[in-house]
């Protein structure tokens, strides 16, 4: 068998294209062997099944459908199928680019549907719990357990108002770090954010994120007078990092390592990260039965498939929502 794979048009070809992904495309080294993997098993399948005098222009659609179920029935799941049939359509596509085909039969199999992971968010009182330990000063803790979740906190105005933007606004963490002191609108009661693609949106500003960003404000400027930056207390990034140098704008690595420690210090999952907070934004006002339509503005996605993914209902949350709202259903 190894004999005849070896000599077949569909390893020969196999071999070729391997050898173009490496000197005419650059491909990484880990891309080179991940493809060589899923065509060599590949064309393995095709001389097995026409034999070593088959011919490439013999492979229909059905056949790459069949390998696929070859490969389920060995226990691969559905991602590792889904990236043997990327490779079998590069293939495709290069052979049909060279002439090698008339047409590209992988083009009529679609990709398996992957199930989407989001991860858990946490309860409104898991959140507010988190949220309103950063509202006591770290003096004022007692036990020693209370002390050692204090001393997870370098900053504790500038963290509150981390959480505080994060999931009182549901931005992103590069949206976060890039705000300056005049993104905030006070007048208008809102956040300028400023998402994917240069696109800004009005986010509204709640009454609690406000508070952070009044009991921040003061210790920021006074930590940049303090470093002879007094220039920038009313300009430059809203949010700087621990030592104020040159203003430096804290960085969405920092944000993450911050979130992180103070989340897993208050008992959350070990899995909570800048967007599980986006996550929950979404997810509770939906819950506590805001428009779909408005989440999806204030998240700034363009498309509202987007932020259904990022909301997470029950069936029983949607039976509710249908019972109350539809009027065939009253």
């Amino acid at each position: 068998m190894e004999e005849g794979t070896e000599a077949s048009e569909f390893r020969q070809l196999a071999e070729r294209f391997l050898a173009m992904l490496t000197h005419q495309r650059g491909a990484s080294e880990h891309t080179v062997r991940a493809y060589a993997r899923e065509i060599r098993a590949f064309a393995a399948y095709l001389t097995e099944t026409f034999g070593t005098a088959g011919h490439i222009g013999s492979v229909e659609h059905t056949h790459i459908r069949s390998y696929l179920g070859m490969l389920y029935e060995r226990g691969l799941t559905k991602a590792s199928a889904a990236r043997a049939l990327a490779a079998v359509r590069s293939w495709f596509r290069w052979l049909a680019k060279e002439r090698l085909v008339e047409q590209n039969p992988a083009l009529l199999v679609s990709t398996p549907k992957l199930p989407k992971h989001l991860p858990r968010v946490p309860s409104v009182e898991e959140v507010n719990r988190v949220l309103n330990s950063l509202e006591k000063p770290a003096k004022q803790t007692r036990d020693s357990g209370e002390q050692d979740a204090a001393e997870t906190i370098a900053w504790p105005e500038r963290e509150r108002v981390i959480f505080e933007l994060l999931y009182g606004c549901g931005i992103r963490n590069s949206e976060l770090v890039g705000l300056n002191l005049d993104s905030v609108k006070w007048g208008d009661e809102a956040v300028l954010v400023r998402g994917k693609g240069r696109k800004e949106r009005l986010v509204p500003l709640g009454d609690e994120a406000a508070i952070a960003l009044r009991a921040y404000l003061p210790v920021r400027a006074e930590r940049l007078m303090t470093t002879g930056k007094g220039a920038l207390v009313h300009e430059g990034p809203l949010l700087i990092n621990l030592r104020g140098r040159g203003a430096c704008r804290l960085t969405t690595r920092s944000v993450g390592r911050i979130v992180k420690a103070i989340a897993l210090s208050r008992g959350l999952a070990a899995d909570v990260h800048p967007h599980t907070l986006r996550h929950a934004f979404g997810t509770h006002m939906l819950e506590e039965g805001a428009d779909l339509r408005a989440i999806q503005e204030m998240l700034g996605h363009e498309r509202l498939s987007t932020t259904q993914r990022y909301t997470q209902l029950t069936a029983g949350q949607v039976q509710r929502v249908y019972d109350e709202t539809h009027p065939r259903a009253k």
